[in-house]
């Protein structure tokens, strides 16, 4: 499980999909939809929890509206 210390970069969260997905990082692509990738909604509603958690401000429909790790890490980007 990633460091809850760890800003949610789009490394970080590479690697927090690639943990719920039994998958390794560099497997995970950032500009595929997630969907297509294996995620589902159970999964992602765990990421949602787990950083919601840390402190971010995300919901699933968020999320789940727009399936890339590259749009997620903007929508959870600080300066977002």
């Amino acid at each position: 499980m990633s460091d809850s210390t760890e800003p949610l970069t789009l490394d970080r969260l590479i690697q927090d999909v690639a943990d719920v997905l039994y998958a390794e990082p560099a497997d995970i692509s950032p500009d595929e939809d997630l969907l297509d990738q294996g995620l589902d909604s159970i999964r992602l509603m765990t990421l949602v929890e787990r950083w919601r958690a840390e402190g971010a401000r995300i919901s699933f429909v968020d999320l789940a509206e727009r399936p890339t790790l590259r749009e997620w890490a903007a929508l959870l980007s600080p300066t977002a």
